[in-house]
């Protein structure tokens, strides 16, 4: 079955994002204006997705839609995270105000599921239920071929009355082989390890041997009782285990993808080649153009903002931002500054770039830096 809930909130919120004129406001509209790939025929992220959900233990699991802006009680507070967890940082997260962000994880799916009527109705019967939900989500990262601020998860859950299913690790592992076998075929080889996720207690993550290398793909684990009684679920009378893998993670594997904004791409001498399973053979190895850029700025200056400003300007021409040094000297700087330099490869996926198309770009970057930032250029 498929739920799709209300946009009201997140539409109101977008209108208010169109009032405003700073630059975080321009910035978010951007990212939510970007294609949802996961739900673009013929991308490799959206073939995935469909793999997935037809696998035969998912066949009667629900597909639920939910809002890319939401409050942070959904976000955070409902999902154990401690009022100190990073996600929870302007550094780490896009805030659209105080009280509302742009996802930062599929996961947030539980939360509406249960409101859900016929959830409610099937959940009184003391049916099990389990629901799959997918799209863009969106963390301040740094730059380099293998991240970007804006990628996609897909998100699963079964429930189950603890009376009918007591379930336990057997069943993650099975969950995650589920995916494996869904994104790499049957032949695939895996193996899990413990790991540590905030809402889910015992939590395993699953690697897969990729040409002899063992590579983490995803993680899973049985929902903590806790989170379910703050959703209104009875730990004693309920259990259930999630997953929330990144889809970008099992398509660049599958592919052996050496960019990650080869699946952004509009070229269709990229395009042909992206298909889950074939090994990918660059078009071509457009050279790189390196620049530096050095400046000082006052005190509590965050590098993850710095890596939105230059997305901002070069888009998908830069391909890593590395910082390269940091430097503080109150005699030499100015009491309260500190001193930042980052080192900006620009590469096209598609095409050479001119020099004088990345020194346009980078005097952009400069004067953009200048402006928002009250910084001096060194």
């Amino acid at each position: 079955m498929g739920i799709k809930i209300s946009r009201e909130e997140e539409n109101r919120l977008r209108k208010e994002l169109e009032k405003r004129t700073d630059a975080e406001a321009a910035r978010i509209r951007r990212y939510l204006s970007m294609p949802d790939l996961s739900r673009t025929p013929g991308n490799p992220l959206n073939e995935l997705v469909q793999r997935i959900l037809a696998m035969p233990d998912f066949k009667d699991f629900d597909v639920i839609d939910v809002p890319e802006i939401m409050d942070t009680h959904i976000a955070f507070d409902l999902f154990d995270f401690p009022l100190d967890h990073p996600a929870r940082s302007r550094s780490d997260t896009y805030y659209v105000d105080d009280e509302h962000i742009l996802r930062t994880h599929t996961t947030v799916m539980w939360y509406y599921y249960l409101k859900d009527e016929s959830v409610k109705r099937r959940m009184d019967k003391g049916e099990a239920v389990g629901a799959f939900s997918y799209g863009k989500v969106y963390r301040k990262d740094e730059i380099d071929n293998r991240h970007m601020n804006v990628f996609h998860q897909i998100d699963g859950w079964y429930l189950a009355p603890k009376e009918k299913e007591a379930l336990d690790k057997e069943d993650l592992q099975k969950a995650l082989s589920n995916i494996a076998v869904a994104a790499f075929g049957p032949q695939v080889k895996y193996r899990f390890n413990p790991d540590t996720f905030p809402y889910t207690h015992p939590s395993i993550e699953m690697e897969i041997d990729k040409g002899g290398q063992w590579l983490e793909v995803g993680g899973a684990g049985i929902v903590k009782g806790s989170v379910l009684k703050t959703f209104g679920v009875d730990p004693d009378k309920w259990n259930g285990w999630a997953f929330g893998p990144g889809l970008e993670r099992f398509a660049m594997i599958s592919m052996e993808l050496p960019d990650i904004r080869l699946l952004w791409s509009n070229d269709e001498r990229i395009k042909k080649q992206l298909v889950l399973g074939q090994k990918y053979k660059e078009v071509s190895k457009y050279p790189a153009s390196v620049r530096d850029i050095s400046f000082i700025v006052k005190k509590g200056f965050i590098p993850n903002n710095y890596f939105d400003l230059v997305r901002d300007i070069a888009k998908d021409l830069v391909e890593q931002v590395s910082l390269i040094d940091t430097y503080e000297n109150d005699e030499k700087l100015g009491k309260g500054n500190v001193s930042y330099a980052y080192r900006i490869t620009y590469r096209s996926v598609e095409r050479t770039l001119t020099n004088d198309e990345v020194s346009a770009l980078h005097r952009k970057i400069e004067e953009a830096t200048r402006q928002e930032y009250q910084a001096r250029i060194r």
